[in-house]
């Protein structure tokens, strides 16, 4: 079945309030985990007419493009969202999420990494894994126009692992960016997720589609590139990894593919995540095997909580009664988490030392 951990939220001898993950059952109608994966890719509505971008200038000459729903309760939570590999803020599951947390009163802001809003950058680069500087300064310039109003994050796929990341970065920093962040699918090794896209069957068709869109944008801007890529090498990749290693490691300053994977998986950083964060995780997740999920790790840091499934696929934890009416289990849970946290203490106690413990064993009915 699955992990439905309780958070408690106070320590000591204060009254107890717990969040508990609501138990997560696939529907009959969707079995397995590409149907699952495939459904949350096709059936979430994407009503992107609530949505106002604003276009930021970066230090470096380039721009990022933001999505802004309209404001709740002023005093609310501002949650900044994170979408995945060759995403941007109009993907159903953005939407949806965004829609979650107006109906919890908190008001969602969209990131699209460069190159993914549906104009080229400018700059000879574009997102990746592990690139936390477009994320820090989105957060430096939220902080800076609410510097009071609390700060939450969400990160889907790719947008996790880079949530991961940047919070294990900042660690036990005396300024948390984030007062409660969820990561959602996280590929924690980006090595052996990239093998699992390798394999045969459905996991290459997801391959084919991610890499067909990435050498696209290669060609987009090859002009500006060819001084920096070996282009030939990109339009010959037939795997990820191929174009990780003759494109992402060349234009962000890594040796290859392994260098990149290496440094930039999340794996290496949760250890050191100081804020309360919800990792949501099927075990039949296609792009990444269970055996390289963090567990250890992720079970030491009491900053942490789990809730591991056995169905969901990557990204779709779809429920509901009728194909034609389906629940979107996830960004329920997500906004309930951050809603709860808000409505919590502080992260830390006065010395110093968490609130909520992350890990909790699985309910025995579920066992």
């Amino acid at each position: 079945m699955d992990f439905s951990p309780t958070v408690d939220d106070t320590s000591g001898g204060r009254d107890r309030h717990t969040w508990t993950a609501r138990h997560y059952r696939p529907p009959w109608w969707l079995r397995g985990a590409h149907g699952q994966t495939l459904a949350g890719k096709f059936l979430r509505p994407a009503p992107d007419s609530v949505l106002e971008t604003e276009r930021l200038d970066t230090p470096d000459g380039d721009f990022l493009d933001i999505a802004w729903m309209p404001e709740t309760d002023p005093n609310a939570p501002l949650v900044l969202v994170l979408h995945g590999l060759e995403g941007h803020t109009r993907r159903g599951y953005m939407v949806q999420t965004l829609l979650a947390l107006a109906d919890c009163g908190m008001r969602g802001v969209g990131m699209n990494f460069r190159g993914c809003s549906g104009e080229m950058n400018r700059k000879p680069r574009f997102y990746h894994s592990g690139e936390t500087e477009d994320l820090g300064f989105v957060f430096g310039l939220l902080r800076r126009r609410f510097p009071t109003r609390p700060l939450m994050a969400i990160g889907f796929s790719l947008g996790g692992n880079i949530l991961l990341k940047f919070l294990g970065e900042r660690g036990a920093n005396d300024t948390p960016a984030f007062s409660a962040a969820v990561a959602i699918s996280v590929p924690y090794d980006l090595s052996a997720g990239a093998d699992a896209l390798e394999r045969r069957g459905m996991t290459r068709v997801y391959a084919g589609y991610f890499l067909r869109s990435l050498v696209a944008k290669v060609r987009a801007k090859k002009e500006i590139l060819a001084n920096v890529l070996d282009l030939e090498a990109v339009w010959a990749s037939a795997t990820i990894r191929d174009f990780d290693d003759a494109a992402t490691a060349k234009l962000h300053g890594f040796s290859g593919a392994e260098d990149y994977y290496h440094k930039s998986s999340s794996s290496r950083f949760v250890q050191s995540i100081r804020v309360p964060t919800l990792l949501i995780h099927a075990r039949d997740d296609p792009f990444l095997p269970p055996a390289a999920l963090p567990l250890p790790t992720i079970e030491a840091n009491p900053f942490l909580t789990l809730v591991l499934t056995d169905g969901g696929g990557h990204v779709g934890f779809l429920e509901g009664g009728l194909p034609w009416n389906p629940t979107f289990w996830v960004e329920e849970q997500i906004a309930s988490f951050l809603a709860h946290c808000h409505q919590g203490a502080s992260p830390t106690n006065s010395d110093g030392t968490p609130i909520s413990p992350g890990w909790v064993d699985p309910n025995t009915e579920n066992l």
